[in-house]
């Protein structure tokens, strides 16, 4: 059965084909950029229940959830009410976001941000480190063995994080082989999209020492927050529940309370 991030995969390697821009240019560029802000220390450096808050306007399940927010509002927002760092959907068709929000969103604050979309090519890596992205995101569902290990060495060596999302154990053993020391769990599943708690609980309790573990998606308020810290994740990755509280600082300071 076809699933959401197959039909988004398929969209962005048909893209990928296509982009001809000399690569060895692009990763100079890069290189040569001030250093990020610092995305896994931010959220390891912290004695309590690190958030990942998300500019998110909409999804491909649940359509719409608030198209018309600015980023650079909701951004400081997060900041005030105590985020630790930013993530930021710059996919357009699926998900409503663009690189000018997640411009807009670093611009507005201090907190380091995640380029949060769907990399499938060396091109993709050079564009988030050249769009002011600290963070970069890898989804080891999407993405050959190899194509991990390269795409994970080539942002560490232009000066990103990394983000290597996974879903299971034997995702976490590439994530592990190709370096990773900044893993999410996905709680969704893939297929059904449904939200599986009990993954992220066992997860946790298999990655090594040294890996800052982040749970993402499905994280509907305080109690879920509470019980993911007690698991053991450093982190939570929040979108939907944020950008639908109506009062997104507050949302953030709860999440962190427990």
């Amino acid at each position: 059965m076809a699933t959401y991030l197959d039909t988004i995969i398929a969209r962005h390697r048909r893209a990928a084909a296509l982009d001809d821009r000399p690569l060895v240019p692009l990763v100079q560029l890069a290189s040569a950029m001030a250093p990020t802000r610092g995305f896994r220390a931010a959220l390891a450096d912290v004695a309590h229940l690190a958030v990942i808050s998300e500019v998110k306007r909409r999804s491909p399940s649940k359509g719409d959830l608030n198209a018309a927010l600015d980023p650079a509002v909701l951004a400081s927002d997060y900041e005030h009410g105590g985020a630790s760092c930013l993530s930021v959907l710059t996919d357009e068709e699926s998900f409503g976001g663009s690189v000018a929000d997640l411009q807009a969103a670093r611009f507005a604050c201090s907190l380091p941000v995640l380029r949060k979309d769907f990399t499938v090519c060396e091109h993709d890596v050079v564009d988030a480190r050249l769009m002011g992205a600290d963070c970069l995101l890898l989804i080891s569902a999407a993405l050959e063995p190899d194509e991990l290990v390269r795409f994970h060495a080539l942002a560490v060596e232009i000066g990103l994080d990394v983000l290597v999302e996974i879903h299971d154990e034997t995702e976490l053993e590439v994530a592990l082989a190709a370096g990773a020391n900044l893993v999410g769990v996905n709680q969704r599943d893939l297929v059904t999209f449904q939200v599986d708690h009990e993954r992220a609980l066992r997860m946790a309790g298999v990655m090594p020492a040294g890996v800052v573990r982040v749970a993402e998606s499905g994280v509907r308020g305080p109690a879920d927050a509470a019980s993911l810290y007690t698991a053991g994740y450093q982190a939570v990755l929040v979108g939907e529940t944020l950008v639908t509280s109506g009062d997104p600082a507050a949302a953030v300071r709860a999440l962190i309370a427990g």
